[in-house]
């Protein structure tokens, strides 16, 4: 059997711009002297008359991405999660959020699996973040074709967009002649009756091999992938939740806030159902290698595995 292909998410990021940059020379890039570590550096040296360092202040950045924007041209701001979301939060609202600007943020680093970096930049909180802000389209994809797939959707949408990329190589699990990615959309990767996970990111191919070893339990795990936190799926989650009656979220962030709060909010309103969510516990990260950490805090097959068991039993 042949090994299964891995890319980090932020490399594709990196591809999907140049791609892009060549079919539409209104599409420029900025990042905040960090281009090889976010890959935007794959931009700039095929079109470095579009691409812009600015140096390390990026709620500096966040702005000027805003006033270029206003020109109609489309930027795509770049940097670390925790840098992007959390340090230039005011200004990503102020000057981005509240005139709904037509600004793409390429997050990268996000997460636990950012691995030896440690807890100041293991950023947890982007998507609770980012979440709140009107208006803004938050994407989380799973793998290297649908972070492509996602920068594309990104530039063809009008106004603002948080894009969430990791450092650590996943599994491609999309390299399929069916997928199709929408915005707003969630992607069924695997039928079932007895319970229903519902993830995104680095975790969802983790979530389809935890799914096998609940089915030689005699446990059938319904399985989708939300790539698209905001705006959230809602239909395909309450048909979902409904058909199997019990609901696990899982993904690479805080249990506060993000994906399992946002599927919490609208099961609450609209179809009550028992709901587990499986994250980071409001805990700060630690350092590590990243596969190590993934385990740690039970995003791994197993870990994801045993807690679904857990609470279906």
């Amino acid at each position: 059997m042949s090994e299964v292909k891995k890319i980090a998410t932020r490399e594709s990021y990196g591809n999907a711009l140049a791609e892009l940059g060549a079919e539409f020379d209104n599409l420029v890039v900025l990042d905040a002297d960090l281009a090889a570590a976010t890959k935007t550096g794959t931009f700039k040296k095929a079109f470095p008359d579009r691409h812009i360092d600015c140096g390390i202040a990026e709620c500096n950045m966040m702005g000027i991405a805003a006033g270029i924007a206003t020109t109609g041209k489309v930027p795509f701001a770049s940097s670390f999660a925790m840098f992007a979301a959390g340090r230039a939060f005011e200004q990503v609202r102020n000057s981005i959020g509240y005139p709904h600007l037509n600004v793409k943020i390429g997050a990268t680093h996000a997460g636990i699996s950012v691995g030896e970096d440690g807890a100041t930049h293991q950023c947890n909180e982007d998507v609770a973040l980012m979440r709140t802000i009107p208006g803004m389209t938050v994407i989380v994809p799973s793998d290297d074709v649908e972070a492509k797939a996602a920068v594309r959707a990104a530039y063809l949408h009008d106004g603002p967009c948080y894009l969430r990329f990791g450092r650590l190589a996943v599994p491609v699990i999309n390299d399929n002649p069916d997928y199709k990615f929408e915005l707003g959309k969630g992607v069924v990767l695997r039928e079932g009756k007895d319970v229903t996970i519902v993830a995104s990111g680095l975790p969802v191919s983790n979530c389809l091999e935890a799914a096998e070893k609940l089915a030689a339990d005699g446990i059938d795990a319904k399985v989708i992938n939300i790539h698209t936190i905001k705006p959230l799926d809602d239909e395909l989650i309450l048909a979902a939740a409904k058909e199997t009656g019990k609901v696990v979220t899982v993904e690479e962030h805080s249990v506060i806030g993000g994906l399992g709060s946002a599927v919490c909010d609208l099961l609450s309103e609209k179809a009550p159902t028992p709901v587990c969510k499986i994250g980071i516990n409001d805990v700060f990260g630690e350092s590590g290698p990243a596969v190590e950490l993934v385990k740690k805090y039970g995003l791994d097959a197993d870990g994801i595995y045993a807690k679904v068991k857990e609470f279906v039993k």
